[in-house]
Formats: C-alpha cells, structure tokens, sequence
C-alpha cells in the first residue's frame, strides 16, 4: 500500500461528534478522558489525559464539573482545546475561548469547528487545496479567521505526525 493510502486509511472515517451526540447525562473525569481520548484517537499527536482536563479547569477553561461530572458544553470544548493545544498555548486558547462566547453559544462554536476541521483534515490528508471559508457572511469573520487558522495549523500537524508514524510502522517491518 502506498503511503499516502495507508495515512488517508487512519482518517477516513473520521468525525468529530455533532454537539448533540455528546453525552450530557454527565461523565466522570476518567470517563470523560476516555470518551475524548476514543474521540480523537486517529489523530497523531492529539492526547488527552485526566491531569490535563482537571490542569484546564483550574486555569479555567472550561467551568468546574457539577458534583465531579463533566456536561456536554464542557466535553464540546475540552475536544477544541485537545486539538488547539497542539498549536496554541493554554494562555491563547483561554483568549480564544473568550472571545467566542462573547459572540457565539458553546454549540454553534463547537458544530462550526467540527466542520471546518473535518473539511480540512479531508483535504490536507488528500492533498487538495483547502476550500475557502465557509460562513464569511455572518458576524466576527476575523474570530472565525483566527479558528481556521488554528485548524489549519493542527491539521498540518497531525499530517505530519501521521506521515512520520507511518513511517515508522513501515520501518519495523
């Protein structure tokens, strides 16, 4: 198999969860880290652990759990902040987050970024030109430009840690 199809084969069905397929019946903190960690597993390079969730809440990225558990909100930004992280600082990402709720509910945010980072990772990894924005029309381009940047930037980055895994899987052989 050829590298490219071997790398397009760990993506290719992929999907990040629309906001209302999150579960909001409330997730511990370890089953939260496994439930994003599930997530985003085919993506070289994007982790989560549980001292990184409990280390974001005491920066306050995210609000506090409610009796220990973990809502939807808060599970829809800790993936955000998962594949940020790779790119941004947490000091930025805090930034970003608060300008987006200025603007923008936690779903709207979380269903845009779903699909601009799936539209992008599809592209990257097929090695197509990037479509333009979508959504330009509506308010608070320049935020919607800083959020593509950022997935843009992870994309890349996960590419290229999918590229080098491979790679390395071709090696041991």
């Amino acid at each position: 198999m050829e590298q490219k199809e071997k790398m397009l084969s760990k993506i290719e069905n992929f999907r990040l969860p629309g906001f209302n397929e999150i579960p909001d019946v409330g997730l511990f903190l370890e089953q939260t880290t496994k439930y994003i960690s599930n997530i985003l597993a085919p993506l070289e390079g994007v982790t989560i652990t549980s001292s990184m969730i409990s280390n974001y809440v005491k920066r306050r990225l995210i609000k506090n759990p409610v009796k220990k558990q973990y809502d939807r909100e808060q599970i829809a930004y800790l993936i955000f902040i998962a594949v940020a992280k790779s790119v941004l600082s947490l000091e930025n990402i805090q930034l970003f987050i608060s300008l987006q709720t200025k603007s923008y509910t936690a779903e709207i945010a979380y269903e845009y970024f779903c699909r601009e980072f799936e539209s992008i990772l599809r592209c990257v990894f097929e090695r197509r030109a990037v479509p333009e924005m979508s959504g330009t029309k509506n308010r608070n381009t320049e935020l919607k430009n800083m959020l593509r940047n950022t997935i843009i930037t992870a994309v890349h980055k996960v590419y290229l840690e999918t590229f080098f895994a491979t790679l390395d899987e071709e090696t041991e052989k």
